[in-house]
């Protein structure tokens, strides 16, 4: 996984450096060879970009909702967890290979700002994809508006789905009720 980045950018012509805004940089790709599932998020946040590791923000459930589904331990190392994705052919990645965002709340991302991730080359790479899940409006919206427009026909996925945030802050649904919706992956996988 490459280290994330923190970086400036300067509008063309901009000067002083005050005005430089800081770009958050996400991580690499998370996939097998089999992955047929995409879950894409939006943009790690400052806990993620700390540890290095998708969805590190202790509150968020993620990990607890993949592991209830795939019957692993949310708490096993952070490699461990990763295998178990893999192993289940489940792909993990962000809309954004880079943008502005001040904190970590999605609503903070600077849209003008964002660079999306190289999906046509993915999609190239992973044909056994056939679904994305978004994890969230924000991925969903980003995805629709800066990735769809630019991706080659033969390359879209068949299906997309939106799936509850599992960031805590969209706590209005239950795990229960989390869990139930995100349990769709199980179908998407299987062939």
């Amino acid at each position: 996984m490459k280290a994330a980045q923190t970086q400036l950018a300067h509008a063309e012509g901009s000067w002083p450096r005050q005005n430089a805004l800081e770009l958050s940089s996400g991580f690499d790709a998370v996939a097998s060879a089999t992955a047929r599932v995409l879950i894409l998020g939006s943009l790690p946040g400052r806990v993620s970009l700390e540890k290095q590791q998708y969805y590190a923000q202790p509150h968020n459930a993620f990990w607890r909702l993949m592991g209830q589904q795939f019957d692993f331990r949310a708490d096993l190392p952070y490699s461990r967890r990763l295998r178990e994705l893999k192993k289940n052919r489940i792909a993990l990645w962000d809309v954004c290979a880079s943008a502005h965002r001040p904190g970590s709340l999605d609503a903070a991302i600077d849209t003008a700002t964002v660079r999306p991730n190289d999906f046509a080359a993915f999609f190239a790479r992973h044909r056994a994809v056939s679904t994305v899940f978004f994890n969230g409006r924000k991925a969903e919206s980003l995805y629709k508006r800066l990735v769809l427009p630019i991706l080659p026909a033969d390359l879209r996925p068949l299906t997309y789905t939106l799936l509850p945030s599992t960031s805590p802050a969209h706590a209005s649904l239950s795990m229960a009720a989390k869990l139930r919706c995100w349990s769709s992956l199980r179908s998407a996988i299987e062939p």
